[in-house]
Order: C-alpha cells, then structure tokens, then sequence
C-alpha cells in the first residue's frame, strides 16, 4: 500500500450500517482542512462502487462490513484494486474481535466514544501509514494471557507501552529503566518479529499475542 504525502488531501469512504451517525460523521469530516470525504453508504456494494470512480485513502467502516462473511469488505475492495487503508470506527472492541480486523487488514480501530479530534489524527496517521489503536484494546491485549512471541516480562512491558505510544524515556521512566535499556529491549523485539519499525512491530504484536480469532457466527453490534 502506499503512504499518503504530507500536505495531500485525505480522501475518505464511509461505510456504516447507521445512516445518521454516517451523515453527521461525513458532514462534520467535510468541514476539516486536509480531508474530503469522496462518499458515504451502507452497503458493500455502493461502497466498491465508490471506490471504482474516486480516489479514497482510508476506508472507515464498521465492524459489522468489517467481519461480515468471514473476510468483511476488505479482500473485495483488495481485489477491486483500492491500494488504501481501512480504520474501524467502533462502538466496542474485544481482544477477539480486534485480533480478527486486524488479520484481515485494519489499519486501526477507533472507538465512537472518543472526540472528533481523536479521530482526524487517527485518520492522519492511519493514512500516513501508522497504526491506530484505542487505549482499551491495548489493555485487553495486556489482560490477554495467551502469547505465541517469546517475550520477556521486560519486553512485553516495553511492548505494552509502545501500544500505548510512549517515547523510550517516558517506557523507562515508568519501568525504572535506563533509556539504553529499553532501546535494547526494543531491538530485541524487532528481532523476534522481523519488523524494522515501531508501526510493523504494533502490526505483529497485535496479531501475534492477541487470542486466536475466528470468523464470528453472527454480526457484531456498533451500538
């Protein structure tokens, strides 16, 4: 996928099952410098549709497209030809349902009860190639006792306060921790998941340590 340039319009598709938290969405995401909102639907359909005939850099959906029939909306519009990026905008979010959208290629997940402002710089870094995950999925990734990476106590602490985006210093402050200390844990964890960057290791640790997830039998609810 390609990363959005400093300076360009984001280019926004809305895809959500509630009409009005979709039109209030789009009007309010009209009115921000550097976004433009190319269209906003219901259905998966309309939504390729869109995607045929406009540009779009960042897809927010629900989990309800995103989960549907086991690959939701994402392998469609991959296979469509949308090189973009998709942020769920959620009412809740599980470990098993994150682990799930994140599988199938979210580049984020965004919670309804957090403010606007939240949300455009989630949709900034989302579109610059970052990822974007709520405090709250970060603490049920930190409750989850399940792990399939070989990480130490010390790299999972440093891990865990990546997820929350702590700088090295602030990790260390809160550990008790020189700062080469946790540079080392951290190169460490690059090694152990073969990323390169602080975004690739949020990706693999994600995927990684979350339980297992499967397919839903039934839709889940954004209320």
């Amino acid at each position: 996928m390609t990363e959005q340039s400093e300076g360009e319009r984001i280019r926004l598709l809305l895809l959500d099952s509630q009409a009005l938290f979709r039109a209030s969405l789009s009007r309010l995401l009209a009115l921000q410098p550097g976004l433009e909102v190319a269209g906003d639907c219901g259905e998966a359909a309309e939504a390729l549709a869109i995607l045929a005939a406009s540009p779009v850099d960042v897809v927010l959906l629900d989990f309800e497209h995103a989960t549907e029939g086991g690959s939701g909306f994402f392998a469609p519009a991959l296979r469509s030809g949308y090189h973009g990026r998709f942020l769920i905008v959620a009412g809740t979010a599980d470990a098993r349902s994150a682990a799930l959208a994140i599988r199938l290629g979210a580049s984020g997940i965004f919670l309804k009860s957090e403010g606007p402002d939240r949300l455009i710089q989630a949709i900034q870094m989302v579109a610059h190639g970052a990822v974007w995950f709520d405090q709250q999925i970060i603490r049920s990734l930190a409750d989850e006792p399940k792990s399939d990476l070989p990480f130490s106590e010390r790299e999972r602490k440093v891990l865990l306060g990546i997820l929350s985006g702590l700088t090295n210093r602030k990790i260390g402050n809160n550990l008790g921790l020189s700062e080469s200390a946790v540079k080392s844990a951290v190169q460490q964890l690059f090694l152990k998941t073969g990323v390169r960057t602080r975004s690739q290791l949020v990706r693999a640790a994600l995927e990684g340590s979350l339980v297992a997830a499967s397919p839903p039998a039934a839709r889940h609810s954004n209320g």
